[in-house]
């Protein structure tokens, strides 16, 4: 197993920005603190070329990223705020994910430290996401013609409306997502499936749920390597998360997913998403079991 990290995963954001990014470096360091990769095992990425983010975005919207001319309402629609860095972060985080896909058809599974940046649309970013890493390394592949057909499970607690936009008439590619019916976006895309949970959904009802539903999701999209958004805002601790699941519940849902993957001899992609317990702690230990899972099915 590869793991994709890079120093400018952890961006600094100006003082007082409500979601530091500092959980990336730790999760690295509790990684190798508890012997799940040594340094061997990580994947550097350092960029996707423009004409490669061509494919998923577009040309006028990159090139205000690129040139630092997003409007004001722009700026605040991303959720972050503008610098150079920022940027060369974003291109960065989705070559890691590229290379976790070329590394999961070679071996079974990448996971990127950072990444699965759904809320990205072909002309505009939201909700903390610039490009969306998932649309890009899938259209590369696609585009390559490593694969035929991609299978995206984003089970980040928010849907993944920009990926839902992205890929909405192209046969290619399944969007599955599984989230929360209140929380953000208020406007949702149409995935190829979407499962919208209630406020408070428990453990019981969101396991049997994605068990059932995962083998039919595969079976209608007949993929050949799947992006799996495996966000830890699902957690009750979650002050964006509104559902009630608890820590075990969280590493057992991606029990089910690589279970099911492993068993079936599916490729995987991952990308951490989101996560905003208050104690950091949390974050980092929910994100970690995600490791320690995919540790103990591709060992």
């Amino acid at each position: 197993m590869k793991v994709a990290w890079h120093p400018l995963y952890n961006h600094p954001l100006q003082a007082g920005h409500r979601f530091p990014m500092i959980k990336y470096d730790l999760l690295r360091e509790q990684l190798l603190y508890e012997g799940i990769v040594t340094n061997a095992d990580f994947l550097h990425p350092h960029g996707v070329d423009v004409e490669q983010i061509l494919l998923t975005h577009a040309q006028p919207y990159l090139e205000k990223l690129l040139n630092g001319q997003l409007t004001a309402a722009e700026i605040r629609r991303t959720g972050f705020p503008y610098s150079e860095s920022l940027i060369q972060r974003e291109i960065t985080i989705m070559d890691g994910t590229l290379l976790c896909a070329l590394h999961a058809l070679d071996c079974g599974i990448g996971l990127n430290i950072a990444g699965g940046t759904h809320h990205a649309f072909r002309e505009h970013g939201e909700g903390f996401c610039l490009l969306n890493d998932f649309a890009i390394a899938i259209n590369i592949l696609l585009n390559q013609k490593r694969i035929a057909r991609a299978l995206i499970i984003d089970l980040d607690v928010h849907q993944g409306n920009g990926s839902a936009s992205l890929f909405q008439n192209d046969s290619r590619v399944f969007t599955f997502s599984m989230h929360g019916e209140k929380n953000y976006p208020m406007h949702k895309e149409k995935s190829d499936l979407d499962i919208e949970l209630p406020d408070g959904t428990t453990d019981d009802v969101y396991l049997k749920t994605l068990a059932e539903i995962l083998p039919q999701v595969v079976e209608s999209s007949q993929p050949d390597i799947v992006f799996y958004q495996c966000g830890v805002d699902i957690l009750a601790a979650d002050k964006l998360g509104r559902l009630s699941i608890s820590m075990d519940g969280c590493r057992m849902r991606d029990h089910i997913v690589f279970e099911y993957c492993r068993n079936h001899g599916l490729p995987v992609v991952c990308a951490m998403g989101g996560g905003y317990s208050p104690d950091i702690r949390t974050i980092v230990d929910a994100h970690a079991n995600t490791f320690r899972l995919a540790r103990h099915f591709w060992c």
